[in-house]
């Protein structure tokens, strides 16, 4: 009797997962390590490069994983600081066993990471930072998805040579290693077109009171203001910028942060725009601000495009071994949110993608691209109106 009341239950267990829905669950077993700015000056962009791997990484857990495993994904708050940096990538590799590391946002933070995980034999994808020397180094281990930050005036340059023609600029910048980069490039850039740069002036990262530095650029009269700011910056700088009314014939900006009433005409040259034209730009980003009433920016979009690059280098890996996953991401040819990815070598770069830039302009109160032209959503404005 008891035999048959067994043989019973086996067969009624049988019979009803036969009629229900039964979604298999996955075996949280593959670790990714990401390292963001959670706390401190940086926070925000961090949460918003958080909120994007985690709504990517419910995607791909949601429909089967890596090969039926589950990507359990450890966030490290870096605060902004290299030490805590590097110290939280140690704690990823020699504690929690990650397999591969994501995120980087600061280039000064991301270079020590990245010093550590070539010295680990980790591989690190990159999807923020944008000094050059990242991925000039030819470390095997690292590896970059977003533009390196000499390649995202392209579209401006462009834009110069063909319709403003501008013959004078005066650049202000942040003094910090990616500000004085982003003017060293932008001198560079004038000198190949012939624009004479009438002032090249740095201000301290924070500062509120710009009006000297602002007098003299309005006493120089250039034809172009090119501004190089920190997304945290930039909209207290145009703001300060449009009080002196400096009346030139472009206002340029190279950070996020260029929104608002006092941004309206100003150009910026930008790695994404939710209306670029890759697969589901548009999707994710509706998705994002539904879901958390916010907008994410490229740099959400590169976090969730890195994401969706890692599980592709997952599902394909040989093993899930460091040296697996790196050979797995050396191979990558996808298509993502944020453009194509291949990872390739040229002049210095080694591991790098490389993307078209964009320019685009606060018109109406909306943010247009205005350049290249065969993707713009509208037609630039230029000169600025006075």
């Amino acid at each position: 009797m008891k035999k048959i009341l067994k043989l019973l239950y086996i067969f009624l267990s049988l019979f009803f997962m036969g009629t229900t829905a039964v979604v298999p669950a996955l075996a949280e077993n593959i670790k990714v390590g990401v390292l963001l700015p959670l706390t401190g000056k940086l926070a925000r962009f961090g949460e918003i490069e958080q909120k994007s791997f985690l709504m990517a990484v419910k995607e791909i857990n949601a429909t089967g994983g890596v090969n039926g495993n589950g990507i359990d994904l450890i966030i490290e708050d870096t605060t902004g600081r290299p030490d805590v940096g590097r110290s939280a990538i140690e704690k990823l590799i020699l504690q929690d066993k990650v397999v591969v590391v994501g995120g980087g946002w600061s280039s000064s933070v991301t270079w020590g990471a990245a010093t550590v995980a070539r010295q680990r034999k980790v591989p690190f994808l990159v999807n923020t930072a944008s000094a050059d020397k990242i991925t000039e180094q030819g470390w095997k281990y690292i590896f970059r998805i977003n533009p390196p930050v000499s390649e995202h005036p392209r579209a401006l340059a462009s834009f110069l040579k063909k319709v403003a023609r501008v013959k004078t600029a005066a650049i202000l910048h942040e003094n910090t290693y990616s500000g004085q980069f982003g003017a060293k490039r932008f001198v560079k850039l004038c000198e190949e077109l012939s624009i004479d740069v009438v002032m090249n002036e740095g201000y301290e990262a924070g500062a509120t009171e710009l009006d000297p530095l602002l007098l003299e650029v309005k006493a120089k009269n250039p034809e172009l203001v090119y501004m190089n700011s920190s997304p945290m910056e930039a909209s207290l700088l145009m703001q300060q910028v449009k009080m002196h009314n400096l009346d030139p014939r472009l206002y340029v900006g190279n950070a996020a942060g260029f929104t608002g009433e006092a941004a309206e005409y100003v150009y910026c040259h930008t790695l994404w725009t939710p209306s670029v034209p890759y697969p589901g730009a548009r999707d994710y980003f509706d998705r994002f601000v539904a879901k958390y009433g916010i907008t994410p920016g490229y740099h959400g979009a590169q976090a969730y495009a890195a994401m969706y690059v890692i599980a592709d280098a997952l599902k394909r890996a040989e093993s899930l071994t460091h040296k697996g996953v790196r050979d797995a991401l050396s191979e990558t040819e996808m298509m993502t949110v944020f453009g194509p990815v291949k990872f390739v070598s040229y002049g210095k770069k080694t591991q790098q993608n490389s993307l078209p830039t964009y320019l685009v302009q606060w018109i109406n109160g909306k943010l247009e691209i205005v350049w290249p032209k065969e993707v713009a959503t509208a037609r630039y404005v230029y000169p600025a109106p006075e």
